[in-house]
C-alpha cells in the first residue's frame, strides 16, 4: 500500500485538488447577485429599507431610488424591514431581479408619534394612550364629518348626527355639558398640524366650523388623557391632531370624483378632492403640497336647498436643510353647513317616528329672507335661510424645527387666522302648540286678543282658527282663554294644533387669533428635558339677535311649510296681520334688538417635561404645565321695544310685524377675569421585550371656563358675579401593548374623576323675561371608569380585522340641582341625584372592522354597536343601544385609476343620538327636568329625538399620478 501511494502520489494530489476545485466551483455556482427596488402601494421609491438575508448578518438598505443588490446563497430568505410598513420575507429560487412592493403598517408599534409627548418617541416607548388612522384606512370609508374619524379611536365617544358641524367628541366620559352640539368639544383638542383649529370656544362656536377631511390629510393622531393635560392647550381629555400631508422627493397627486345620494337614496352628493405635491429644488430639500376640495350636498333630511355647499384649499411649503426644516402652512375655507335638528319621536323603549314622519323628514326652517337694521345704526343687514353657517377661516403658519448641536433642540410652531361665521339659520325647533297663551306670549301678542287665523303662505288655504281672550272670574281678569274653532293644522300625529317654531336666528362671530407653541428640548445621555411655552390672543366681535322674526312653520312632511297668520281683534273688528308678506313675524327691513359683543381671551401657559430612559426596557416620565388664561370684554344688551311712530317701519298699525325696534339697554364690561391652574403628569413604561410593554400614568389635569360665559352675560347680576372657576379632572390609566407577527393589541384600563363642576339655572321673577335672574352655583362630581381595546389581527396576507372597544361604567358621584316651579324665587329648592348613571354615557361601545384584499379588489365593513345609556342624569328612562353596519368596496382598474363604493348605515337603522324632552316649546329644553315620574305619567307622549343619518350611498373614482 505504502508503495502503491508513493507511485500515484502526483495522481492522488491532483485529484484531491480536482475534488477543492469543483467543491469551489458549485459553492460559487450556488451564490448569486439579486437586485431589485423596494417601492410603496403608491409605486414611490423607499429609501432605507433593511434588506437582510434571514439567519445571517449577510444585508444592505435600499438607496435614494429604493433600489439594492445583494448577494445570496439560492433557496435563502430576504427579509425586508422598515418603519411605518409590514415586514416581508421572500423565499428566492433562482431569479436575479426581485422587486418588492411593502405594505403601509397602519397600527406599527415602531412608527415615530409627536401629538403628546414630551420628544419624538414609538408607541412601545410611550407611556401615552394613543391611537393613529393613515390617509390608506380613511380613504377607504366614506365619512360625513370631520369627527367622523374619531370613531375608529377607542374610548372616544362621536356623535356626528347634527351633520358636518356641531358635533359632540369626548373620551373616557369626561363630558360635562359637553354632550350638546353647541359645546360639543369642551374638554379636547381638535388640532390640525400640532396646533388648535381655533383655540376660543363658546357655544356655538368651536373647531368643526373650520375643520375639514380631504385629501390634502396625511394621519391623524389621537390621545386620549394622559399628556393632554400637559401639552393641551385647556384640554385635559385628549388631543386629536390631523396632520397634512407634505410634498415628497417626487411629483405625485391624485383627483378624487365623488358622487352620493344620502336620505336613503334620494338626495344628490358631489364632491371633488385634489391633492399634489413634490419637489421645488433641483437638489429635492425644497417641495411643496397643495389641496382642497369642492362639494355640495342636500343632506340626509333635504330642507328645500342644500344642507352643505362650499370648500376649501391647503397648501404648505417646506425646506428640509441639514439641521432642521421650516415649514409654511395656508388654508382658505368658504364652506356653507346647515344641520339636523330633533325629530318628533314616540316610544321611549322603542323609538319610533309619528305618522307622517320619518328618517328623512327635514324640520328646518323653510327658505326665507329677512332685511333689518341692527339696533337703531342704521347698519342693514340681510338674512336668507339658504345661507345657512357661513364660515370663513383664512389662516397661515410656520413650523419650525432647529437641531441646535449638543443634543438640544427648538420646535416653534405659530399660526395667525381670520375667522369668521355668519348665521342665518334657525334653532330650537319644536312644536308650539296654538292653543295655550305661551304661544301668544312669544309672539308677542298676549295682549292682542281676537280670532287668529292661520294660513298656508303658498295657496292661501286655512289650515287652523282659534280664538285667544281674556278670562273673568267674577268680573276679574282669571287669565286667558284659547277656543279652537276649526283645526286642519299638518303634523296632528306629533302635536295637534300646532306650528313648529323656527326662530330667525343670526349670528355673525368675527375672531382674528394667533396661536405659537415653543418648546426646546436637551438630551443628556439618557434623559431628555423639555421646557416651552404656549401664547394665544382670541379677540371676538361678535352680532348676535333672536328678534329679528319666527317662522311659524306647518308640521308637513317632508319638510315644513311656510304659514301666514293673522288675526280679527276682538273688540275692533280690525284685521292685523301677524306675519309679513315673506311668512314671518318680522324682517320687512325693520329695526332688530341686537346684542354687540366684543371680548378678547389671552392665554399663556409654560410647561416642563422630564424624560429618562432608565434602562432599555424602563423609561420614565414626567411633567408639569402652569396656565393663565384672561378675558377682558364689553357686552352691549339689546331689548325690543314699540316703535316710536305708532305703524312701524310702513307706517301701517295694523302690520304687526314691524311694529317693534331694537335698542341697547344696557352695556356689561368685565376686565382682567383671571383662571390660573397648575397641571400634572407622569407615567412609566416598561418593556418586556421590543414587542410587548406596559405603562401607567397618573395626570390632574384642569378645564378653565372658555368664552362662553362671558359671551352670554346678559343682566346686571350676571356680571356682577363673573367669577370663572376650573373644574379639575383626575385620570388614572394603565396600559399593555402586544406586538406579534399578525397582531396589534393594546389593553388600556382608566378611572377618570371630574369635579367642581359648576351647576347653574335661570329663572324668571314674573313673565316678563326683563326679571329672569340666576340660581347660585352648586358644584357637582362625576367619575368614570373602564378598559379600552384597540386590536389589528392579520388572519392571512388578504384578511384582517380591528376592533376598537370602550367598556365603562359612569356614575355622577355628586349631582344637585335647582327645581325652579313656577316664577318666582321664593319655592326654588335644590334636587339631589347623586349616585345616578350620567348621562350619555354608554356601557359599551364597539366597531369591528374586518378588511379582505385580494390582489385589485378590496372590501371591508364597518360594523358599530352602542350600548344603551340614560337620557338624563335624574335617569328618567335609558337610550337604546343601538347598531350601525358600513359596507365599503374598492377596485384599482390600473395602477393609476380606483373605483370605490361605499354605503352608509346599511340597514337604515334609527340609533338615538340625542333627544328633547316632551311638550314642545319651551318644555323641550329641559333634558334635566324630565323625570322618571313625568315620563309614567305619559308613556306615549311625543318627544324629540336627533337619530342616525338615513342609509346612504356613494361611488368614488380616484386618479393617481
Amino acid at each position: 500500500m505504502k508503495n502503491f501511494l508513493k507511485q500515484h502520489r502526483v495522481t492522488l494530489f491532483l485529484l484531491k485538488a480536482l475534488v477543492l476545485y469543483l467543491g469551489f466551483c458549485t459553492q460559487a455556482m450556488a451564490q448569486q447577485v439579486i437586485q431589485g427596488k423596494v417601492t410603496d402601494e403608491n409605486n414611490q421609491p423607499i429609501i432605507g429599507v433593511s434588506v437582510a438575508v434571514k439567519g445571517t448578518t449577510n444585508g444592505v438598505n435600499t438607496d435614494v431610488d429604493g433600489k439594492y443588490s445583494i448577494e445570496v446563497k439560492i433557496n435563502s430568505i430576504l427579509i425586508f424591514n422598515y418603519v411605518g410598513f409590514k415586514s416581508k420575507q421572500v423565499v428566492l429560487t433562482n431569479q436575479t431581479t426581485l422587486n418588492v412592493v411593502l405594505q403601509e403598517d397602519t397600527q406599527a408599534l415602531d412608527e415615530v408619534i409627536v401629538t403628546g409627548m414630551f420628544d419624538k418617541r414609538t408607541r412601545m416607548q410611550s407611556s401615552v394612550s394613543i391611537s393613529t388612522i393613515s390617509a390608506k384606512q380613511f380613504d377607504k370609508i366614506a365619512i360625513t364629518s370631520s369627527a367622523d374619524l374619531l370613531k375608529n379611536i377607542p374610548g372616544v365617544f362621536v356623535n356626528s348626527s347634527l351633520g358636518e358641524i356641531r358635533n359632540t367628541v369626548y373620551s373616557r366620559g369626561v363630558s360635562v355639558g359637553s354632550n350638546d352640539g353647541a359645546s360639543g368639544y369642551y374638554y379636547i383638542s381638535m388640532q390640525e398640524d400640532g396646533l388648535p383649529v381655533t383655540n376660543a370656544t363658546f357655544g356655538n362656536y368651536g373647531p368643526d366650523y373650520f375643520l375639514r377631511t380631504d385629501a390634502t390629510l396625511g394621519r391623524l393622531e389621537a390621545v386620549r388623557g394622559g399628556t393632554a393635560s400637559i401639552l393641551g392647550n385647556n384640554a385635559p381629555g385628549g388631543i386629536f391632531n390631523y396632520v397634512s400631508k407634505t410634498g415628497g422627493k417626487t411629483f405625485e397627486g391624485e383627483i378624487r370624483a365623488k358622487y352620493g345620494l344620502e336620505g336613503n337614496g334620494k338626495n344628490p352628493y358631489y364632491r371633488t378632492d385634489f391633492d399634489f405635491g413634490g419637489p421645488l429644488s433641483r437638489d429635492k430639500s425644497v417641495t411643496f403640497n397643495l389641496g382642497g376640495f369642492l362639494r355640495q350636498s342636500d343632506g340626509a333630511r333635504y330642507s328645500g336647498y342644500p344642507m352643505n355647499n362650499g370648500g376649501q384649499i391647503k397648501a404648505n411649503l417646506q425646506k428640509k436643510y441639514k439641521s432642521g426644516s421650516v415649514t409654511v402652512f395656508a388654508k382658505y375655507l368658504n364652506d356653507h353647513n346647515g344641520w339636523n335638528e330633533f325629530t318628533p319621536t314616540i316610544g321611549f323603549t322603542n323609538p319610533h317616528y309619528p305618522a307622517g314622519v320619518t328618517n328623512t323628514t327635514s324640520v328646518l326652517i323653510p327658505a326665507v329672507t329677512a332685511d333689518f337694521t341692527v339696533n337703531q345704526s342704521g347698519e342693514k343687514m340681510h338674512y336668507d335661510s339658504r345661507d345657512k353657517v357661513h364660515s370663513i377661516d383664512k389662516s397661515i403658519g410656520i413650523n419650525w424645527d432647529q437641531d441646535l448641536g449638543s443634543g438640544w433642540k427648538l420646535d416653534n410652531k405659530i399660526r395667525y387666522s381670520n375667522k369668521s361665521t355668519v348665521w342665518n339659520t334657525t334653532a330650537v325647533v319644536y312644536p308650539f302648540a296654538t292653543d295655550t297663551p305661551v304661544f301668544y306670549a312669544v309672539s308677542g301678542n298676549l295682549f292682542n286678543f281676537g280670532t287668529y287665523s292661520f294660513n298656508d303662505h303658498a295657496t292661501g288655504t286655512q289650515i287652523g282658527s282659534v280664538t285667544h281672550s281674556p278670562n273673568f272670574i267674577g268680573g276679574n281678569f282669571a287669565g286667558f282663554n284659547e277656543t279652537v274653532n276649526y283645526s286642519n293644522f299638518p303634523g296632528a300625529s306629533i302635536q295637534p294644533n300646532s306650528l313648529y317654531f323656527n326662530p330667525v336666528f343670526f349670528n355673525q362671530n368675527k375672531m382674528k387669533e394667533i396661536i405659537d407653541q415653543f418648546t426646546i428640548t436637551k438630551k443628556i445621555d439618557k434623559m431628555t428635558f423639555t421646557g416651552g411655552m404656549f401664547y394665544a390672543k382670541s379677540d371676538l366681535d361678535r352680532l348676535s339677535s333672536t328678534g329679528i322674526g319666527v317662522s311659524y312653520s306647518q308640521m308637513t312632511s317632508p319638510r315644513p311649510s311656510l304659514t301666514d297668520i293673522s288675526y280679527v281683534g276682538l273688540y275692533d273688528g280690525q284685521t292685523y296681520n301677524v306675519t309679513n308678506p315673506d311668512g314671518i313675524t318680522g324682517g320687512s327691513g325693520k329695526s332688530a334688538p341686537v346684542d354687540i359683543i366684543t371680548v378678547s381671551q389671552k392665554q399663556l401657559a409654560f410647561f416642563f417635561g422630564h424624560t429618562w430612559e432608565m434602562s432599555s426596557k424602563v423609561n420614565f416620565d414626567w411633567g408639569i404645565r402652569s396656565e393663565s388664561v384672561s378675558f377682558n370684554g364689553n357686552n352691549q344688551i339689546s331689548e325690543s321695544v314699540a316703535t316710536v311712530n305708532p305703524g312701524g317701519t310702513d307706517g301701517n298699525p295694523f302690520t304687526l310685524y314691524d311694529n317693534t325696534m331694537g335698542q341697547i339697554k344696557a352695556t356689561y364690561a368685565y376686565s382682567n377675569k383671571k383662571v390660573n391652574t397648575f397641571s400634572f403628569s407622569s407615567g412609566l413604561n416598561y418593556k418586556f421585550a421590543d414587542n410587548q410593554a406596559i405603562y401607567g400614568r397618573y395626570s390632574l389635569g384642569n378645564k378653565a371656563p372658555d368664552m362662553d360665559m362671558f359671551v352670554t352675560t346678559n343682566t346686571a347680576f350676571g356680571a356682577a358675579n363673573l367669577d370663572p372657576t376650573a373644574q379639575k379632572i383626575q385620570q388614572y390609566e394603565a396600559g399593555y401593548k402586544l406586538k406579534t407577527g399578525a397582531t396589534n393589541l393594546f389593553i388600556t384600563p382608566f378611572y377618570s374623576i371630574v369635579s367642581n363642576v359648576p351647576q347653574r339655572t335661570t329663572g324668571q321673577e314674573t313673565d316678563d323675561i326683563t326679571t329672569a335672574y340666576n340660581t347660585p352655583a352648586l358644584y357637582n362630581k362625576f367619575r368614570t371608569m373602564g378598559v379600552e381595546f384597540e386590536v389589528n389581527q392579520e388572519f392571512t396576507e388578504k384578511f384582517s380585522v380591528r376592533a376598537v372597544a370602550t367598556f365603562q361604567d359612569s356614575k355622577a358621584v355628586v349631582y344637585k340641582t335647582w327645581d325652579l316651579g313656577a316664577n318666582g324665587s321664593a319655592d326654588d329648592k335644590i334636587v339631589d341625584y347623586s349616585g345616578n348613571e350620567t348621562d350619555n354615557n354608554a356601557k359599551v361601545i364597539l366597531r369591528i372592522s374586518p378588511t379582505y384584499t385580494s390582489g385589485k379588489f378590496y372590501s371591508s365593513l364597518d360594523f358599530s354597536y352602542m350600548g344603551k345609556r340614560a337620557a338624563n342624569v335624574p335617569n328618567a328612562f335609558q337610550l337604546p343601544s343601538y347598531n350601525q353596519t358600513n359596507l365599503n368596496l374598492g377596485y384599482n382598474l390600473t395602477s393609476k385609476i380606483q373605483l370605490q363604493a361605499n354605503i352608509n348605515n346599511l340597514f337604515n337603522q334609527i340609533g338615538v343620538m340625542g333627544w328633547s324632552a316632551p311638550g314642545g316649546f319651551p318644555a323641550a329644553l329641559d333634558r334635566q327636568g324630565f323625570t322618571a315620574e313625568k315620563l309614567a305619567a305619559n308613556p306615549n307622549v311625543v318627544y324629540s329625538t336627533l337619530s342616525l343619518p338615513a342609509r346612504a350611498y356613494f361611488i368614488t373614482a380616484t386618479y393617481k399620478f
